[in-house]
């Protein structure tokens, strides 16, 4: 087993609404849904990357916390709605 791909980064997932989802993908050939969790406002998950899961995705309002930043989901503002 490859360390590096074990011991992968972790995100700090905090849902800023009920019902955020949270979708762990497969790596290989095909991705692949692996597993979901749903939380609730104020509620904090822990995920890792690991040598199953390659991509996680977030459905809803949520803040997610990186190794490369702070990222909001959930509400796409375009440049032309910011100036209005």
């Amino acid at each position: 087993m490859n360390e590096a791909v074990t011991a992968g980064d972790y995100v700090v997932i905090k849902a800023l609404e009920d019902g955020v989802s949270i979708i762990g993908l497969t790596r290989g050939k095909d991705t692949r849904f692996h597993h979901s969790e749903k939380l609730d406002a104020g509620e904090v998950m822990i995920a890792q990357f690991t040598e199953h899961t390659a991509a996680i995705k977030v459905r809803g309002k949520a803040r997610i916390f990186s190794r490369v930043g702070v990222m909001d989901s959930g509400s796409v503002e375009t440049d032309r709605e910011r100036q209005r």
